[in-house]
């Protein structure tokens, strides 16, 4: 893993806030940062050159709606997600996990895989470990995540429980899975808003020794202070020698409480999103 290395440049003295740097294969990436996201390889709305205009570093694709659409053989056949796209820096694929809860009336899980009824024509679509890895290496993004299991906030403890100990098996599985050594991947801590399962998780994930650990199950549908909590528990955890992610957070509120208890990377649809429909931040 060579092609990978975060530089711990500075720590804040009163909080655990840090500034570091994330060498990736298609460049480096300083953090605090934020990945706008171009699910279907493009971030609507804008253009590359717009992206770069603004200071965008790194960009997000997703693994779910890219293999159905137009398919990861047809990306690694143009080159990969760099070439598709024409974005030539930094690029972090989600696995397909968080599409287990925001698409949970469409799909059926177990131990081994999960099925999806396509959204787009009620086909059935099979996503183990192992496939969402195969599909990220077709895509060529430098960063790839775990397949993991996402709960909703309000499961009941032995769900969540469930949902942390599939998280970690299949963790292990995807990197098993992987064949390429200049894609890093990152393992995802779940647990919801409970110590104990975070904990749980974290111990599960630390010994693969991940170049990256990411905190998922969180926005999704939780008090803001109950995040906020959860990150000062949970970042904790982390070892301070490799970046930590947490996914699918936007707010400008949110970075700002997140950076504070030293998270790295972020990504949301949110501000594009609510750009191309009128928005602004203030």
């Amino acid at each position: 893993m060579s092609h990978f290395h975060f530089e711990l440049l500075h720590t804040d003295s009163k909080t655990s806030a840090r500034a570091g740097r994330w060498h990736t294969p298609h460049g480096i990436v300083d953090t605090p940062a934020f990945m706008p996201v171009g699910t279907l390889a493009s971030v609507k709305g804008l253009l590359p050159e717009q992206l770069k205009q603004v200071g965008t570093q790194q960009v997000l694709a997703n693994t779910y709606h890219l293999a159905l659409r137009p398919g990861a053989e047809i990306v690694a056949e143009m080159g990969g997600l760099h070439e598709f796209m024409n974005w030539h820096g930094p690029i972090l694929t989600d696995s397909g996990g968080f599409q287990v809860f925001s698409l949970a009336q469409l799909t059926k899980m177990d131990d081994h895989q999960v099925v999806f009824r396509s959204h787009i024509d009620g086909s059935l679509f099979e996503l183990s470990p192992e496939k969402a890895v195969k599909i990220q290496e077709q895509l060529g993004a430098d960063c790839i995540m775990c397949l993991d299991e996402c709960p909703p906030h309000d499961v009941s403890p032995d769900k969540m429980q469930d949902a942390v100990d599939r998280t970690t098996k299949w963790a292990a599985r995807c990197r098993d899975a992987q064949q390429r050594d200049d894609q890093a991947l990152f393992g995802i801590v779940q647990g919801g808003t409970n110590q104990k399962m975070r904990e749980r998780s974290a111990e599960g994930l630390l010994p693969l020794e991940f170049p990256g650990y990411a905190i998922g199950g969180l926005s999704v549908g939780e008090k803001p202070e109950d995040m906020y909590s959860t990150l000062d528990f949970t970042t904790p955890m982390l070892p301070v020698e490799k970046p930590r992610y947490l996914m699918g957070v936007g707010r400008p509120s949110d970075l700002i409480e997140a950076i504070i208890r030293g998270v790295d990377l972020f990504d949301c649809v949110m501000p594009t999103r609510n750009g191309r429909n009128g928005m602004a931040f203030t």
